[in-house]
């Protein structure tokens, strides 16, 4: 999977339909996720890919959050986006908003790590150093367990997630801490 489309690029569509600071930050966060996960698993040559899908993930949430997931393949299909992109930022709002499912490994960890990684933040923001780089598992299994904590993050979402990658909901949330550690937050 390669993209016809430049990290330049992809980032000026997703300003064009989001102008709020935490729908940025939380596409950038994602963004990175999904490039340390490229690596992690193997698809170092896709890592730019897996980054844009990532990054353009939730390209119409804020002018259009009844129709998320089906808007933006609109946009996309309109600016000539490659349909491996339309289909894979789609794919994350499975059995949500869209009857795309998760198909390619690539897919599977977007849709796993899009909520988690709000609930991780959320978790992070919490503690004196207000940094993931010193979080443990504990800490975020225990918020994880207080459904009203980050009540916005979908725990279904998460677990169908870690199910659909065949890795249990610790490593999940394991690796996530860890691809969130090699980059600012």
């Amino acid at each position: 999977m390669k993209t016809t489309i430049t990290r330049e690029q992809a980032w000026d569509l997703l300003t064009e339909y989001n102008k709020d600071d935490f729908h940025l930050e939380h596409a950038t966060i994602v963004e990175n996720v999904m490039g340390y996960f490229a690596k992690e698993l193997g698809y170092e040559e896709e890592e730019d890919f897996w980054r844009i899908v990532g990054l353009l993930h939730d390209l119409d949430f804020e002018q259009y959050p009844e129709e998320h997931c089906i808007k933006s393949q609109e946009i996309m299909r309109e600016r000539g986006l490659d349909e491996e992109i339309i289909h894979a930022t789609a794919s994350h709002g499975y059995d949500i908003t869209v009857d795309i499912k998760p198909e390619h490994e690539m897919e599977k960890v977007l849709y796993a790590i899009d909520e988690l990684t709000g609930l991780i933040g959320a978790v992070a923001v919490m503690r004196p150093s207000k940094s993931v780089q010193d979080l443990e598992l504990k800490s975020v299994k225990k918020k994880y367990k207080n459904s009203k904590f980050a009540a916005g993050c979908s725990r279904e979402v998460i677990e169908r997630g870690a199910e659909m990658l065949g890795w249990e909901l610790d490593d999940l949330i394991e690796r996530t801490i860890n691809a969130l550690r090699t980059f600012q937050m």
